[in-house]
């Protein structure tokens, strides 16, 4: 079996960079290229990381030291690079979202499977301790029935961080504002730990800058579980906070900011409780609310790790394109709803 998977970036912009970088950290992954549609931006991006640069799409796509590649362009134009990729045999990790809209979603996930590649979406925050311990108590039971389960950002963007570019807060291209971009990691994480919704109802506004799309959002959510939550997320709460989750059973609740768990308690405790308190706890950083950039590379490299090792070993990814289907259809069912000011009803 060989040591390193060769990967290709699609896109040489800010999360192109993070892609890289975390693939440095790596030992079972090697960066063979960048291809950017500008290609004095691909020139400068594999002089940073001392890889190829390629201008011409079709021979990157037909470089055989790339097996797999990263989509790191602008959300709306996911399927359209990833597709040819697909099609030319190559394994697929896409920033998140897959793309825009269900149709496309559904398009780029045939396409893969038609090929018998592999597709995994980057919802890097899977990977974190506090959500894989709030996952784990939540299928062993320890919050008995579900009873609520919420998300809340109150992040900031400057207007620069909109007018700095062609694509943000577009709904041809960025599909959406604060929902889409900047809180469909925790629409996941909703998903991933509580399970898929029944109905939901929203409102949605652009309040506080010059976009087609929102920056204010708020939905409530019955779950097939039974449970209900909201949804509040925002571009506009100056100066930004630590986005935060709060699950609550009839037996328990758990609170997480960023990377801290905030409240952990239970009607039955257990010995680890009070290890993992001691080692997660505590006040969460709110740059990620105040800085655009803000990422960390670790739940990155982690993803793309785990890509290369199912590469290697034919087994499914920790996370596929089926998984990262389901953020979409809540997403795409909230607009609906803030739309047409009526309940939306989800399809079992």
């Amino acid at each position: 079996m060989k040591d390193r998977i060769g990967f290709g970036i699609i896109g040489a912009g800010m999360i192109a960079e993070l892609h890289a970088r975390s693939m440095q950290e790596l030992s079972n992954v090697r960066l063979v290229g960048i291809y950017d549609k500008n290609a004095e931006a691909a020139r400068r991006r594999a002089e940073q990381f001392r890889c190829k640069a390629y201008e011409n799409f079709d021979a990157f796509l037909a470089d055989p030291e790339i097996e797999a590649v990263t989509i790191a362009t602008p959300s709306g134009m996911h399927g359209e690079v990833a597709i040819p990729a697909a099609k030319a045999g190559k394994h697929i990790l896409c920033e998140k979202p897959l793309e825009i809209t269900l149709e496309k979603v559904d398009a780029l996930i045939r396409a893969c499977d038609k090929n018998n590649v592999l597709l995994s979406p980057v919802f890097q925050t899977r990977f974190t301790k506090p959500v894989q311990l709030v996952h784990e108590a939540m299928r062993s039971g320890r919050f008995g029935r579900m009873v609520l389960a919420s998300a809340q950002m109150r992040w900031y963007r400057d207007p620069a961080y909109y007018a700095g570019s062609s694509w943000r807060g577009t709904w041809d291209l960025d599909g959406g504002g604060a929902l889409m971009n900047q809180a469909i990691h925790m629409i996941d994480l909703l998903i991933y730990i509580n399970g898929a919704p029944d109905e939901v109802f929203a409102f949605a506004g652009t309040l506080t800058h010059s976009i087609e799309v929102e920056d204010n959002l708020c939905a409530a959510v019955k779950y097939r579980n039974g449970s209900f939550g909201t949804i509040e997320v925002s571009t506009s709460c100056a100066p930004g906070f630590p986005r935060r989750l709060e699950f609550s059973g009839s037996a328990g609740t758990v609170a997480f900011e960023e990377d801290k768990i905030t409240r952990w308690e239970f009607a039955s405790p257990q010995p680890q409780d009070e290890e993992i308190l001691r080692e997660l706890s505590g006040k969460a950083d709110a740059k990620g609310g105040r800085a655009p950039m803000n990422i960390g590379s670790n739940g990155h490299a982690s993803q793309i790790s785990d890509l290369a090792e199912a590469i290697k070993t034919g087994r499914r990814p920790f996370l596929d394109g089926r998984e990262g289907r389901r953020a979409i259809e809540l997403i795409c069912g909230i607009y609906e709803s803030a739309r047409t000011g009526k309940p939306f009803f989800f399809q079992r």
